[in-house]
């Protein structure tokens, strides 16, 4: 995990949920004075769907990505204005899958966070979204921030981190470092669970432990009640009007009820608090 962030990508559809998270890039990336990177995908998939004349006709291909282009100039010209703390604006157009040239792209140019714009139909976007958060996070190792029109807040002064049974080393770090950057408080959670008895506790003491070996940030611990991870921890961030919440998407971070469980239903969908996912490989070490 670095330091600070030292690259963000942004993909962008040109549709109305690029806005809020080019604003939310554009914050961070003058609080770390980093740089960020527009990116923009003209899928293979969508071939079938253009004419047969379009989609055999190269200059009509030719035509497409040079409109791309054009589009992602104007986004750069727009945003690079607001850009005050040394950081510049990359654009770049690909071709072929969304999610393959994406993960290719995070890994080849070093990218420290992806922000993407969730729209305000969750369901629709759920279905018909291209780059999944959950699978990126998974195939980069990188944390992504989903973010909608209600999520720009000013900094991320009241951070959610929920804890399972074992310390997420990376969430930790990820969290410390954007609290210190901005202020901020820490707000550790788990389940009160009986059966376990006094594991949730021992748990949050070792994360607690681990926090204020890095800062000396604010940082609090709860027990919530209930029987799904994700709901509480919504629950419980609404009621302290939380900034930011700092989710897995493994299974403890699925939304409860049947419908979620068929779209697999991560946090990131169904909260209007912006979410970073953080994939758990290598994230995690036992509490044992």
């Amino acid at each position: 995990m670095p330091k600070a962030f030292y690259n963000i990508l942004v993909p962008v559809d040109f549709t109305g949920k690029n806005k809020w998270a080019i604003s939310k890039a554009i914050e961070l990336a003058n609080t770390f004075h980093c740089n960020i990177h527009l990116v923009h995908v003209v899928s293979n998939n969508l071939l079938p769907l253009l004419p047969i004349e379009t989609s055999l006709n190269m200059p009509g291909r030719a035509a497409e990505m040079n409109n791309a282009s054009k589009k992602l100039e104007a986004l750069k010209d727009l945003y690079r204005q607001h850009l005050c703390g040394g950081g510049k604006i990359e654009i770049s157009l690909l071709q072929g899958n969304t999610s393959q040239q994406l993960a290719k792209y995070i890994q080849q140019y070093e990218m420290d966070l992806v922000v993407v714009g969730l729209a305000k139909f969750n369901l629709i976007h759920r279905i018909l979204s291209s780059v999944s958060i959950s699978m990126l996070a998974r195939k980069t190792n990188v944390p992504v921030l989903a973010i909608r029109s209600s999520g720009l807040v000013s900094h991320f002064k009241k951070i959610v981190l929920p804890l399972t049974d074992e310390l997420p080393m990376h969430r930790i770090k990820l969290a410390t470092m954007l609290a210190r950057s901005f202020k901020s408080t820490v707000y550790l959670v788990s389940l009160r669970n009986d059966k376990d008895g006094n594991a949730a506790e021992n748990i949050m003491d070792k994360a607690l432990e681990v926090v204020q070996s890095l800062s000396t940030i604010p940082v609090q611990s709860f027990l919530l009640e209930g029987k799904n991870l994700a709901k509480s921890t919504l629950d419980f961030s609404k009621r302290i009007n939380a900034d930011l919440i700092m989710a897995n998407p493994f299974k403890e971070f699925h939304l409860p009820g049947w419908w979620s469980r068929i779209t697999k239903k991560i946090l990131s969908y169904g909260s209007n608090i912006p979410v970073i996912t953080v994939d758990q490989k290598n994230e995690s070490v036992s509490a044992s």
